[in-house]
């Protein structure tokens, strides 16, 4: 099938919108991807504040799907299929991007797909390149999760293992905070890190069991070598010193030491994973992808191995409404009609309490 595909996303604080074609060929081609982002007015708060991202997003949906439209050079009526980003996400801004989208394909009486948000992320790599070979590995480094996936023949997602506790895009923003740097903290950590010594410290990467991640320990070793060890005990406890008291370039190192410890720690689990489930392709998603550092450790990983590397390029690695679009026709193409628009918002992903594989092969 061929078609266009209007999609939507509205999880948290990026309000998109966008047009995904597939080709006659296969291909699924980006026709527009409109992001409209809310980093101005949480900034502030140094994170997400829930109420304000959810009045954005009724601000912003419609001028955004029209843009998207627009940029296609298409009307409504043009549109074959309508998805949107139901799972997961904060329940309010959900259920903005998720009404539209509903109320657009009821009026145009066409198929409706509500696609989990960390399985659009699966397929982001997809968009613009050719098809992936199966079997395969999928890594998912956001904000919100750090998942490792089996993709099996029939692109069907299996979860080999997450975090047990932050995930990594989360414990970059907490490093960055921790460094007194703005919102969002994890690309002007990154920013840093080019000029400091990744060896300059030796934190530690977490022991945990199979094909689980965890970060609040290099989080927790972070914030002493930023602040010192506590003194004192109980209600006196008190750190010894704050951010403002190191110079530039210790932080610097800090942030480098801290990104390659991190990305040690995603990489030595994605061994493991390829070890375990040999694979044709790699593919790969989530805002922490745009990352250049892990970027190159990913390329680096795959040519060792000889595998496929499906990565996106950085305008999709961050929320977009053109990798739910693609996720959707992934859908399809495996012969799913489509969901009920009764289907609700839900503000946990489906895949994140999947069946995990056990063993080894």
């Amino acid at each position: 099938m061929h078609g266009r595909m209007l999609a939507i996303e509205s999880s948290c604080d990026e309000t998109a919108a966008a047009v995904v074609e597939r080709t006659e060929a296969g291909e699924l081609a980006v026709l527009s991807n409109i992001v409209a982002s809310q980093h101005d007015l949480h900034q502030r708060y140094a994170g997400v504040v829930p109420e304000i991202a959810s009045r954005a997003h009724l601000e912003k949906i419609l001028p955004v799907i029209h843009e998207a439209l627009a940029s296609a050079k298409l009307k409504l009526c043009h549109v074959d299929a309508v998805s949107v980003g139901i799972r997961p996400g904060l329940i309010g801004s959900l259920l903005v991007g998720v009404s539209a989208a509903k109320a657009i394909a009821w009026s145009l009486s066409k198929p409706f797909f509500g696609i989990d948000h960390v399985e659009a992320h699966l397929w982001s790599g997809l968009l613009g390149q050719s098809a992936a070979e199966f079997p395969a590995l999928g890594l998912v480094v956001s904000g919100g999760h750090t998942s490792l996936f089996h993709l099996d023949s029939q692109m069907t997602p299996t979860l080999l293992g997450s975090t047990i506790d932050d995930a990594v895009g989360e414990a970059f923003d907490k490093a960055a905070f921790m460094l007194g740097l703005p919102h969002p903290g994890g690309p002007h950590l990154e920013q840093l890190a080019r000029g400091g010594n990744p060896q300059a410290h030796a934190f530690p990467l977490a022991q945990t069991d199979a094909l689980q991640f965890s970060f609040s320990g290099l989080k927790t070793a972070m914030l002493y070598a930023v602040r010192g060890v506590p003194a004192g005990r109980g209600k006196s406890s008190h750190f010894t010193r704050s951010h403002r008291d190191l110079p530039q370039g210790a932080k610097a190192d800090l942030a480098a030491s801290f990104q390659r410890a991190a990305i040690a720690s995603v990489l030595r689990r994605l061994r493991e994973a390829h070890a375990r489930y040999p694979c044709k392709t790699l593919c790969v998603g989530g805002g922490v992808v745009a990352n250049q550092a892990l970027r190159h450790e990913l390329m680096v990983f795959a040519v060792e191995r000889n595998i496929a590397l499906r990565m996106p390029p950085q305008e999709y690695c961050v929320d977009n409404a053109a990798m739910i679009g693609g996720a959707a026709w992934m859908r399809i193409v495996r012969g799913d009609a489509g969901d009920p628009l009764t289907m609700p918002a839900q503000p946990n992903s489906a895949l994140a309490s999947a069946p995990t594989m056990r063993g080894t092969r």
